[in-house]
């Protein structure tokens, strides 16, 4: 019980803003190496088409983590409705997939916020 006050208590005042500061300054140095060396990185390397299939799958996964096996709020929305949003949602985006991202978020999510209106 002793740990936990001790770590709330640093957390708070002066030392929130330092813990703040240093994620920032972590996250900022981070990127700012990666702009210094990516004139040396060739994009069309193995290694970046083996990245980038490993990114879309992990967005995939947790797309479909999200919508067969949501926490929170989510979980009070019937599966079914949860399913039909998302198949209304990829049919905006397959209509024109170049040009219909954002209107197929924003499908999504304004189905999903009606959804908890009306309910």
């Amino acid at each position: 019980m002793g740990t936990v006050n001790t770590v709330a208590n640093a957390l708070s005042g002066w030392g929130l803003w330092i813990a703040l500061i240093g994620a920032c300054f972590g996250t900022y140095f981070c990127r700012a190496i990666g702009v210094l060396l990516s004139s040396n990185i060739n994009q069309d390397s193995e290694i970046f088409r083996w990245l980038a299939a490993v990114t879309y799958a992990m967005v995939a996964a947790l797309t479909v983590r999200l919508i067969l096996m949501p926490l929170g709020l989510m979980s009070t929305v019937p599966l079914w409705i949860r399913v039909l949003i998302c198949a209304l949602a990829i049919g905006v985006m397959i209509s024109k997939p170049t040009k219909r991202l954002v209107p197929a978020l924003l499908t999504g999510t304004l189905l999903m916020a009606v959804y908890g209106l009306i309910r």
